[in-house]
């Protein structure tokens, strides 16, 4: 698979840089990297000869229409959210545009990244993240319902990021960091207060670097995803650790900060349906919805042992030591 050309959207980013890193080091294919502002990528020597940047939004992407034209790879990390026009705009019309630019014929395989919160346990896809769901997470939905009758379906493999980690908080890391590995600080403040309380809920996550290797692999290797039950066209592949419960997360940021366990009272759902009621708390439907849902976890999920690998993050403790936090 050598000498094959690699586009990444989003290449900016945390999770894209931290693939175009892997990439670099693990492979011999060329990478073109789509990026709005290049001076944000620290991860990688941008004079490096079998790297092209592409400078452009990927709303226009007639821009770069011969050099995706000889692309035989695309792994597509690039998002919006915040406004629902543009979220539309990015998160479905231009990735359908960027897709219909391929050249059947030269394009293998394409990586499209979505979100873990559109999909059930069982990775169909959940009713209410169309009904109910951010602007970023009905995009995400309808876009990969709309990829399904796509000519190059066949070619998709969708995966699904649970929670994402990466970068550190002491600026000693070559990567961005993180939404998730930002709000550690946060998490701290409040972890006095959230020790005396029993939330019942389960999630997965996933490092930044855990995601490079999945991806990395996928694109270099003859790694075949096994097809679901479903009959839909799109592999499905969700990105993260076996699920831990927030106790579980709350007894770590515990131990990490040296803080003693406390009895816990039991938050109910009642409880919080009553909080809401007399609280001046601003609750979307998603949020009534995830509420009730309360445990977000997959069968099956993908870390790098999928592929015989070591992940560099499995336990919280590993990512708090690997986020730069101090350790008192």
């Amino acid at each position: 698979m050598k000498n094959e050309i690699i586009l990444i959207t989003g290449a900016s980013g945390c999770v894209g840089q931290y693939i175009a890193n892997w990439l670099i080091k693990n492979s011999n294919s060329k990478l073109f990297l789509w990026v709005r502002d290049p001076n944000k990528i620290t991860s990688i020597n941008l004079k490096d000869p079998r790297v092209k940047v592409l400078v452009g939004d990927l709303r226009n992407p007639n821009k770069f229409k011969n050099e995706i034209s000889l692309v035989n790879r695309v792994i597509h990390t690039a998002t919006a959210w915040g406004d629902p026009e543009r979220a539309k705009q990015v998160n479905i019309i231009a990735v359908k545009k960027l897709f219909n630019l391929l050249n059947p014929s030269n394009i293998k395989q394409i990586i499209y990244f979505s979100t873990a919160s559109v999909l059930d346990k069982n990775l169909n896809l959940l009713p209410e993240a169309f009904k109910y769901g951010t602007e970023y997470i009905q995009t995400k939905a309808q876009c990969l319902t709309e990829l399904e009758t796509h000519q190059l379906s066949k070619k998709i493999i969708a995966v699904f990021p649970t929670l994402v980690f990466g970068g550190r908080l002491d600026g000693k890391s070559i990567f961005p960091t993180s939404y998730l590995t930002e709000g550690l600080r946060d998490a701290f403040k409040w972890i006095w207060l959230a020790r005396w309380i029993k939330i019942f809920s389960r999630f997965h996550f996933i490092h930044a670097a855990d995601i490079a290797f999945i991806c990395g692999h996928l694109a270099t290797t003859h790694f075949e995803p096994e097809q679901q039950l479903s009959k839909t066209k799109i592999k499905k592949l969700v990105l993260g650790q076996p699920y831990i419960s927030i106790d579980q997360a709350i007894y770590a940021l515990l131990d990490w900060k040296g803080m003693s366990r406390t009895p816990q009272f039991p938050l109910h759902t009642w409880i919080v349906e009553l909080l809401i009621k007399i609280l001046p708390i601003e609750i979307t439907k998603w949020d009534r919805f995830s509420l009730k849902q309360r445990h977000f976890i997959h069968h099956p999920i993908t870390s790098p042992e999928t592929f015989g690998g070591i992940s560099y993050a499995k336990t919280l403790n590993q990512v708090l030591h690997n986020s730069g936090l101090t350790n008192p």
